[in-house]
This record gives structure tokens, C-alpha cells and sequence, in this order.
């Protein structure tokens, strides 16, 4: 496949939060799209992040967001729970749509979500820009390329302590608090990415706090063969946020964070034999985008490094393990 290198994904932005400005931000850094315009629920908010970020175009609802013809590809940045209704909105203007993790609340949102998109042809990825990470890309190849021999146990911690504020987004269960959904999902995507999506077993426990949500998890993923993942995970617990891939001939280490690393390293049997180090300047959400632009320019709908049926399956699982706690937000 040949690429136009003039090519450019012209992004709408649905939402003028934190993550938001941290996914404009970083879109000086791709090579094939830019923000033309952004949808807020007031004009005086579109405006202001229009003007912050150099965008074009500032529109006072979503609806005029998704339907501005000059929009290809429309970024949610919005919390969980509107992650469904938003990404039905844009995709039902016939807009491309890169949505936020975890991509909705439960598995019964996102199948409506995917269905829509495959029915019309139209392009939906989740953004775990993790996946897209060079450093994790690397632990991809080095997996593939049999580096570490027959891969049997993954490893990750995943956790921070937040201020207590019952109604932010974190702690509050009518945005889909919880430590599983904001940072769980991260090492979740990782085992399988590594592991596969499909655990034959789950055993978990989680600490629920004072608002009802899961300040912290365990979970124990077990696969065919005795194959597992072991994770941690918390919004009020602070853990050393490592990833280790473990294999009959060696291992990977993922030092300081799965959610954005810079390194990965190599060891064949206790001897260190490479490590991989990233010197970019950008953030690191370029690289979803680029994948969205990647995908368009080839004609895809979906992205061959986080495709739909894994995303339905991870959540799927996030599904499973809430069950065994008996946690449930409100509408489900």
C-alpha cells in the first residue's frame, strides 16, 4: 500500500476537557492529520479551546461538531458513561470516530456501538494509545520474534493515590469511577495484547470505598496451558507502575509506566541483552492518531493493532470481574 504523504485526517474534537487538550496538544506531532474543529456544550467553552489550540472552528454542540462537513474523524474525549451516546452521534453523521478508554461503560454499549459501525462501513477504533506506544510496539516485536522464547506469566501494577473527591470522576460511580475502568484497563489491554483477550478463568477482589466504587483491584488471569496474567491496580493506592513479561528463555521489563513508557528491556536469561528508549517530543497521542490516519488512507475500519472484537472482549472481561464484585453503576 502507497501513502499520500500530503494526506491529513481533519479531526473534530468532541469535548474541551483535560484529555482533550492533551490529544490537540500532541497532533502538532502527527505526521497525517490536524484539529479543525472543536464541539463544546456552550460556544463560550468552544471558543476558548478554539483559541487556545489554533483551531479553526468552534462549535457550541456536538451535534454541529458531527456534522460539520469539513470534520473526517471526530476524537471523543468525554467521561465513560457518554462515551456510547457520543460515539452513536458521530458515527451516525458518517464521521470516523476514535474514541476514549475505556470505550463505553459495559460490553452491552460498545456491541451497539460496533454494530452501527460495521453495518455502515465506517471506521471506530478504541484510543488506548498505549497499544501504539513505540516502547510497546517493541515488546510486540521482541514477543513475535520469539526473544523471550514461550511466553507464560504477565505482570503489571498499575496505581496512584488521587485526593479524595467523591464527586470527580474517579471516585464518582454516575461517571463510571473506579480504579478498573481509569487505570485497570490498561493492564488488561496489555495481557492481552500479550496473552490473547480470552482468559479460560478469573478469580479478582477489589476494595470498595465509600462511594461504591473499586478504589483498588487484584486480578489473576489464567489461559490455556497455565499461561497467566497477574495485575494491580488502584486510584487511592499508590503501586511501583511496572510491566513484566516473563518467557522460557527470558523476559521484558516495562519501567516507570504501561500507561505512557519510554523504555522496554531485554533480558535473555538473567543478562540484559537490549533496551529499547524512546526520545520523542511528542506526549504520545500522536501515534493513535497516526494509526486513525494509516487506517482511513488504507481503507480500513478498523485498526489491525486494537480491532473490535479485542476491544469487545476486554470489555467483556472488565464486565465479568465487576460482576464478581457486585458492582454496578447507575442505569445498567
Amino acid at each position: 500500500m502507497s501513502y499520500n504523504n500530503a494526506y491529513k485526517v481533519r479531526w473534530g474534537i468532541l469535548s474541551t476537557g483535560w484529555i482533550a487538550s492533551q490529544f490537540v496538544r500532541d497532533l502538532a506531532h502527527a505526521s497525517n492529520g490536524i484539529a479543525v474543529a472543536v464541539g463544546s456544550r456552550s460556544q463560550e467553552s468552544a471558543d476558548e479551546f478554539a483559541a487556545k489550540y489554533g483551531i479553526a472552528r468552534a462549535h457550541a454542540t456536538y451535534e454541529d461538531l458531527v456534522n460539520d462537513p469539513e470534520v473526517d474523524a471526530v476524537y471523543i474525549g468525554t467521561p465513560h458513561p457518554f462515551h456510547k451516546e457520543n460515539a452513536l452521534l458521530a458515527l451516525r453523521a458518517g464521521k470516523a470516530v476514535l474514541c476514549e478508554k475505556p470505550f463505553t461503560v459495559n460490553s452491552g454499549e460498545l456491541e451497539e456501538v460496533v454494530s452501527y459501525a460495521r453495518e455502515h462501513k465506517l471506521f471506530l477504533m478504541e484510543a488506548m494509545w498505549s497499544r501504539y506506544i513505540p516502547a510497546i510496539a517493541k515488546v510486540r516485536q521482541w514477543i513475535a520474534e520469539g526473544r523471550i522464547g514461550d511466553v507464560r506469566l504477565v505482570k503489571s501494577d498499575l496505581g496512584f493515590r488521587s485526593e479524595w473527591n467523591p464527586e470527580g470522576r474517579l471516585l464518582n460511580p454516575k461517571l463510571g469511577g473506579g480504579a478498573l475502568l481509569d487505570v485497570g484497563i490498561y493492564p488488561v489491554s496489555f495481557a492481552s495484547m500479550v496473552l490473547g483477550p480470552h482468559p479460560v478463568s478469573v478469580s479478582s477482589t477489589a476494595h470498595i470505598g465509600e462511594t461504591g466504587v473499586d478504589e483498588q483491584f487484584s486480578l489473576l488471569l489464567s489461559y490455556a496451558d497455565g499461561r497467566a496474567a497477574s495485575i494491580n491496580g488502584g486510584v487511592r493506592l499508590n503501586l511501583l507502575d511496572e510491566a513484566h513479561v516473563y518467557g522460557t528463555e527470558g523476559y521484558i521489563v516495562v519501567p516507570g509506566t504501561l500507561v505512557n513508557p519510554k523504555s522496554a528491556e531485554l533480558y535473555v536469561g538473567d543478562e540484559k541483552v537490549e533496551t529499547f528508549e524512546d526520545d520523542r517530543a511528542s506526549i504520545g497521542y500522536a501515534f493513535e492518531a497516526e494509526e486513525v490516519g494509516r487506517c482511513l488512507q488504507a481503507g480500513l475500519t478498523e485498526s489491525p493493532d486494537m480491532n473490535l472484537d479485542e476491544s469487545l472482549a476486554i470489555m467483556k472481561l472488565l464486565d465479568q470481574i465487576r460482576a464478581q464484585w457486585g458492582l454496578r453503576y447507575p442505569g445498567e
